[in-house]
């Protein structure tokens, strides 16, 4: 299972290259948009935002909007060869990249928002749900859920702390880490790095150093 580059069109005009620009209620007509996986053929470590942004789903793009650290984290884990911006949308050769280095990107809730908060405990539930099956599906070795409060709600795992999880999900590897938000301030580029570089080694994709 394989998607299309997903490539974002701003209603403005704007030179090619240039990242579009959108006005408060352009973004707002965007809320309850549909952002799909990124999923290619071989999946080594699937992360699993909490769900998308109103920029991200305005360029198809997941985690795209300027200020998310989590292509810069890849980058520094040592997970993705080069930086993606994607707050354009994604080019070919940035969507072939991640699929080819193994990394799939989904969400536990597929519906645009403004912010997280905005989701119900009953849609995160629902979205643990789904993720299950995804991951029954396409049997990743690891899955990283990025967010430990919206994965406690999702998976009634009220106690769980960062990292691995005890348990798996068919028979994957499950890790709780940082979201990568720029309105996540106590993580930095580097920390996010670290903890991402943990499951890129887990996953194959890196080598352990120690």
């Amino acid at each position: 299972m394989i998607s299309a580059p997903m490539t974002g069109q701003s209603t403005l005009d704007r030179a090619p290259g240039m990242p579009p620009r959108f006005t408060r209620t352009e973004l707002e007509s965007f809320t309850g948009s549909i952002v799909p996986d990124l999923i290619g053929p071989g999946v080594r470590l699937l992360f699993v935002g909490i769900n998308p942004g109103l920029w991200t789903a305005a360029v198809q793009a997941h985690f795209a909007r300027r200020g998310n650290r989590f292509y810069s984290a890849l980058h520094r884990a040592g997970l993705i060869d080069r930086e993606i911006d994607a707050s354009a949308g994604y080019s070919a050769e940035d969507f072939l990249h991640l699929t080819e280095r193994g990394i799939g990107i989904t969400n536990l809730v597929p519906r645009a928002s403004a912010r997280a908060a905005e989701l119900s405990a009953a849609e995160l539930l629902a979205g643990g749900a789904q993720l299950r099956n995804l991951v029954d599906r396409i049997r990743p070795p690891v899955v990283a859920v990025l967010g430990i409060t919206a994965y406690r709600t999702a998976f009634v795992e009220r106690t769980a702390v960062p990292g691995r999880q005890p348990l798996e999900m068919s028979g994957s590897q499950l890790w709780v880490l940082p979201n990568p938000s720029g309105l996540n301030a106590h993580e930095t580029v580097q920390t996010l790095a670290v903890a991402y570089r943990a499951v890129g080694v887990a996953a194959g994709l890196a080598p352990d150093d120690e």
